[in-house]
């Protein structure tokens, strides 16, 4: 239950840091934060990361809906592995994919607000669904090389037992 949880916070802070930018900044209006470094910056998108395939809604509340079921399955599959990094890493990714596929199903588009400046280049601006949907995969991936280590462990300590 508590990964569902965390999995609700995430949704939560995504929806709520959602809607005090669309209810009180005008589209394109600039806060700075951290001088021209950090930025919040009101933006919809109706495409995917970095505004790849802009208004295709349908194929992103279909394809929103396959991965969530496939990530409330695999997560009920792995919650109670000794190892928790792997469910708390799909709970991030399945509370953000929740965040922004409610934003797409309502209004077509999402709400970007998190705009990163280094220098002259512009990081794609992006919100809380999106970080959280990031750490988890990054997360995903940092668990499936630590397995990755423990299975090699488990398999060489095998090994030495057999020749003692």
């Amino acid at each position: 239950m508590v990964y569902y949880i965390l999995a609700f916070i995430v949704f939560l802070v995504d929806q709520g840091t959602k809607f005090l930018i669309a209810t009180r900044m005008e589209l394109r209006e600039e806060i700075p934060v951290i001088g021209n470094f950090f930025v919040i910056t009101s933006h919809r998108n109706s495409g995917a990361a970095f505004g790849i395939l802009q208004d295709q809604r349908w194929f992103f509340i279909v394809v929103t809906l396959v991965v969530v079921v496939a990530l409330v399955w695999y997560l009920q599959k792995v919650k109670d592995t000794p190892h928790k990094l792997l469910p708390i890493a799909l709970s991030l990714v399945l509370g953000g994919a929740i965040g922004n596929f409610l934003d797409r199903a309502l209004t077509g588009e999402v709400v970007d607000f998190i705009q990163l400046n280094f220098g002259t280049y512009t990081f794609p601006i992006f919100n809380i669904a999106d970080s959280a949907i990031c750490i988890g995969v990054a997360l995903i991936i940092i668990e499936t090389l630590l397995e990755g280590r423990r299975e090699k462990a488990a398999a060489q300590t095998e090994r030495n037992e057999h020749h003692e």
